[in-house]
């Protein structure tokens, strides 16, 4: 069972009935009892970074989130999901995040891009091979993200770029994803590298 969590953020109903779509077996849970029944485990949102710390700490899911990983279990965050991955964001210099990755959160600058926020389909460019990105029928998945991740080498498994500003759109290390667009929102591209991290969780 792939554990879609559920911290109080947004997009967990288009994250389920994308899996659902693929027959594939995934459940909202918003319990540590429930995250640590789970095989592998998905976290999705959308909002302020704040906020989504908040709702973790509220479930008392940061300690057994972080446990889980170490295991070696698979991840994925998604959007916000994986921002929360980094230390921080400059959003909120206060709301330390699980700090899986080091790193901050900075919001896109008007003199660098189109338009804040980056919202629409945009290409990206893959920096490595990778599991999760395996047999994709084209490169362009859905943004919607007022916030980026700087480009970190030792992680970058995707980079995108909007504007003059070319950023993190995946990351990888290890047992951990992370995609700042949205799989599921992403059509027959999106739906694939949900597959293919439901494979990746099935083998384990």
């Amino acid at each position: 069972m792939i554990a879609i969590i559920d911290y109080g953020a947004g997009n967990l109903g288009n994250v389920k009935r994308a899996f659902d779509y693929l027959n594939i077996r995934a459940e909202i849970v918003s319990t540590p009892a429930h995250l640590s029944g789970a095989k592998g485990a998905v976290l999705p949102g959308v909002g302020a970074f704040a906020s989504g710390m908040a709702g973790l700490k509220k479930r008392n899911l940061v300690t057994p989130l972080k446990e889980f990983v170490r295991e070696g279990h698979p991840f994925l965050g998604i959007c916000l999901g994986m921002q929360l991955l980094f230390e921080g964001s400059f959003e909120d210099l206060e709301a330390e995040g699980l700090g899986i990755f080091s790193g901050r959160c900075r919001k896109f600058s008007p003199r660098e891009v189109i338009k804040v926020p980056h919202m629409g389909w945009n290409s990206l460019a893959f920096n490595k091979e990778d599991k999760l990105i395996r047999d994709l029928p084209d490169s362009y998945l859905y943004f919607v993200h007022s916030f980026y991740v700087p480009i970190k080498k030792e992680i970058l498994l995707a980079s995108c770029q909007y504007g003059d500003n070319k950023f993190m759109a995946a990351v990888k290390k290890n047992n951990i994803w992370g995609f700042q667009p949205h799989p599921e929102k992403s059509g027959s591209t999106g739906l694939k590298i949900l597959a293919n991290f439901a494979e990746v969780v099935k083998r384990c």
